[in-house]
């Protein structure tokens, strides 16, 4: 591994100064308000407004300042000054507009008027919102509804969630992807065959409880940093984290509070992980088979020697299936295989599986890292080995924790946003609004994209997200994409999927959840999950950043009236005007998880929707938590060979997903531009290039695709060997369609095979 001095590289901790300074950089820049201070001031808190930013739990006891660098970042973003107008879209073409980067599209600010895509000028036209209502139900009862798709970015509330869903299937179809399938559905369909319940089974109080916490692929710092809070409290007490992550994050090393005023003036940082491994890209199964390897031997030992067991033996006979196949195939697998796989060594493993060994209550983490790899549920099912051997799983102080991206992504599929019928009760909707749901499977983002480019999708309609930019295989599917007959983005901003048009286009504005949202029932409030199935209220007090924008309740209910015909168990009038009877809907619908839901939705904390897992209640084919056994020790779905690199897409610490806040990538050391290629000075040296050198980045999948992304300058960053780093969404053109996560779909996007060509 390189020597740090020879890469780039940030010295500070995460937090302290440099988040300050990053926070100020954007509020000056955005031009904020001062009333923006009072929105940060409620941010996450019980009765105020939830950030719009990351899925991290709100505590039911916050921080006078309960938001992070990026959630600050998120929320002035949202509450810029900038407007883009219609003189805007009178200034500039579509095709302009198209070579602009992604940063500079949402600078230009607000969207303020609903707009239609006018061909023959290539611009956008503003339009009547009744017009672009009547305009777009029109086309939609002129397909096959099962040719169209409705795609939900996960910032929307579970309110607007739950009737967008209801508007597809009333329409007919289940063709409702998310953006839960670009990053965790390998969490959705992994985690649930293992142990039967989709999401994680752990609270915040399990965080003040556990002795160690393992992290898998999940970068703490940049995508979710109030969870710092909870990780130096958990360090501070004694709790012991082991961190395995190609690349060294800043955030799960070291950390100062910025609101503790001894840490600020001392700089006296909380060092994060005690032990931190950079593990191979897909690494994971092979590093996780090693500590198992490991807590086999100890058990070995400790009962010759003690007859006292190491293993939960009781959980594992009572609540646990497969357990020696599971263990069969650790103990045939050499150590020579785990370490060539994971690219650590025994010593390594045997460290790490001895601080398992030393805890009595253990937490899994793991995010993207995990799931957007070929054998991403592999891994999943690794590290749930790993918990189950002790038994933690199902009790209090331990158990496993995918941390979710986009603020509400994971409730979206509480309430419906699936494209599987069977994930849906299709009874109680049947009973509440007396009609019959679509059986037919849907369609997920990868299948979504594949129906578009062979012709069978004829229209898509988004509510928020920025689908084009986010997926894999852009050239091709931008080409696909202009074929449709209608598109439909519902959005806050401009960015690159408003101007990649079918046939007819309509972009509608919508309010931010910062903003006050004053309806016939007076100011309302939505409600959001986060990723530890805590469920909040959300109210906006700020003046919205035009008189003519709608919210997105109302905007999917007025395609939903002008696309069906009227029926007396349909009442989106009445839902517009109070979303409180939404909530009552979906207390109805679900009332296992939101029973006396207006009552609840302000509970400090919020009010936690339920886990049968968690009680040890086991969902699964076998009525028991599954001990899986891996067909391999890498998630990376081709081999490696020679000039072959696995790339890994990441995200800066100036962005969340595909917004853009800016240029800078602290807490990496990376400052003014995005067009990089990161590698080791190792390779740097034996590929035969310089540092500054500008390359090219070509698709090495064995598909003959010519796939390339030119102009990237040769930075030299520690990595692993075998292993080079780049930014998303600009590196996407380079995944193919088909190369994502075996059981879910979820698209590779940690294990890209590439070249670089000088």
């Amino acid at each position: 591994m390189a020597e740090k001095d020879d890469t780039v590289h940030y010295d500070g901790p995460s937090g302290g100064w440099g988040s300050l300074k990053g926070v100020a950089r954007i509020f000056g820049k955005e031009w904020a308000t001062p009333m923006a201070l009072e929105t940060l001031r409620r941010q996450n808190k019980p009765g105020g407004f939830m950030c719009v930013s990351c899925a991290w739990t709100k505590p039911e006891h916050p921080h006078p300042a309960e938001f992070c660098e990026n959630g600050a970042k998120a929320t002035l973003w949202e509450l810029t000054e900038r407007r883009c107008t219609p003189d805007f879209f009178a200034k500039h073409t579509v095709t302009e507009l198209q070579g602009w980067k992604d940063y500079d599209l949402e600078q230009a600010g607000r969207l303020t008027q609903p707009m239609r895509y006018d061909r023959a000028s290539d611009k956008y036209v503003s339009v009547e919102w009744n017009e672009a209502f009547q305009a777009i139900g029109a086309e939609l009862k002129a397909l096959d509804p099962k040719s169209a798709v409705f795609y939900a970015s996960g910032r929307a509330s579970l309110e607007t969630s739950y009737l967008f869903a209801l508007y597809a299937r009333l329409y007919g179809h289940n063709n409702l992807p998310d953006s839960s399938n670009m990053c965790h559905e390998t969490t959705s369909v992994g985690l649930k065959k293992v142990t039967g319940s989709p999401v994680g089974t752990c609270q915040l109080k399990d965080f003040d409880l556990c002795d160690a916490i393992f992290f898998f692929g999940q970068n703490t710092g940049s995508n979710s940093p109030r969870f710092l809070h909870t990780l130096k409290s958990a360090v501070e007490r004694g709790c012991r984290i082991v961190t395995f992550n190609p690349v060294r994050e800043k955030g799960l090393i070291s950390f100062v509070d910025p609101q503790n005023p001894v840490q600020m003036v001392t700089q006296n940082a909380t060092e994060i992980s005690c032990l931190y491994y950079q593990v191979k890209p897909g690494g994971d199964i092979a590093a996780i088979m090693g500590m198992i390897k490991h807590v086999l031997a100890v058990e070995d030992r400790q009962w010759t020697e003690q007859e006292h067991h190491l293993l939960d033996v009781d959980f594992i006979e009572q609540h646990t299936h497969g357990f020696d196949l599971m263990v069969g195939k650790v103990k045939s697998t050499t150590w020579e295989e785990i370490e060539q796989e994971s690219g650590l060594t025994r010593t390594d493993l045997e460290a790490a599986g001895q601080v398992y060994c030393d805890a009595e209550k253990v937490i899994g983490i793991y995010g993207m890292g995990v799931t957007q790899h070929v054998y991403g549920s592999q891994t999943i099912g690794m590290l749930v080995n790993l918990l189950l051997l002790r038994g933690n799983l199902g009790r209090e102080g331990a158990g496993i924790s995918p941390v979710r991206g986009h603020s509400n992504v994971q409730g979206q599929r509480t309430v419906g946003i699936s494209e599987k019928p069977e994930l849906v009760p299709y009874d109680y909707l049947k009973k509440i609004f007396e009609f019959d749901p679509p059986p037919e499977k849907g369609v997920n983002t990868v299948e979504a994209c594949e129906g578009i480019i062979d012709g069978s999708i004829k229209a898509f309609v988004s509510l928020g997200g920025n689908f084009v930019r986010a997926i894999p295989e852009r050239e091709q599917m931008e080409a696909a994409w202009t074929k449709m007959r209608l598109t439909v983005q519902i959005a806050t901003k401009l960015n690159r999927s408003h101007l990649i048009n079918g046939e007819i286009a309509y972009l509608l504005p919508c309010l931010g959840r910062s903003e006050e949202d004053m309806q016939e029932g007076g100011a309302q409030t939505v409600t959001m999950e986060d990723s530890l199935s805590m469920i909040h209220g959300s109210v906006g007090k700020r003046k919205p950043a035009s008189e003519h924008l709608l919210s997105e309740l109302a905007i999917v209910a007025g395609m939903a009236k002008s696309t069906l015909a009227p029926k007396p168990t349909i009442k989106w009038d009445e839902w517009v005007g109070d979303y409180g009877k939404v909530r009552d809907l979906i207390e109805a619908t679900y009332p296992d998880k939101f029973k006396d839901f207006n009552a609840r939705m302000f509970t400090p904390g919020g009010f936690f929707k339920g886990n049968k897992a968690r009680e040890r209640i086991w969902s699964t084919d076998s009525g028991k938590a599954e001990f899986t056994t891996p067909t391999t020790l890498t998630g990376v779905g081709v081999p490696d060979k020679e000039g072959r690199y696995r790339m890994i897409t990441m995200r800066s610490n100036d962005q969340f997903n595909t917004t853009i806040y800016g240029l800078s990538d602290r807490l990496r050391g990376i400052e003014g531009t995005r067009d990089v290629v990161l590698m080791s000075p190792k390779e740097i040296a034996a590929a035969g290039l310089a540092v500054g050198q500008v390359v090219s980045l070509v698709s090495d999948a064995d598909d003959g695709v010519h796939r390339q992304v030119d102009g990237l300058t040769v930075t030299p960053f520690d990595l692993p060997d075998g292993c080079i780093g780049a930014y998303y969404p600009e590196m996407n053109p380079l995944i193919p369609l088909w190369y994502h996560e075996k059981l879910s779909k979820t698209p590779a996007a940690k294990g890209v095979p590439v070249r670089v060509l000088p």
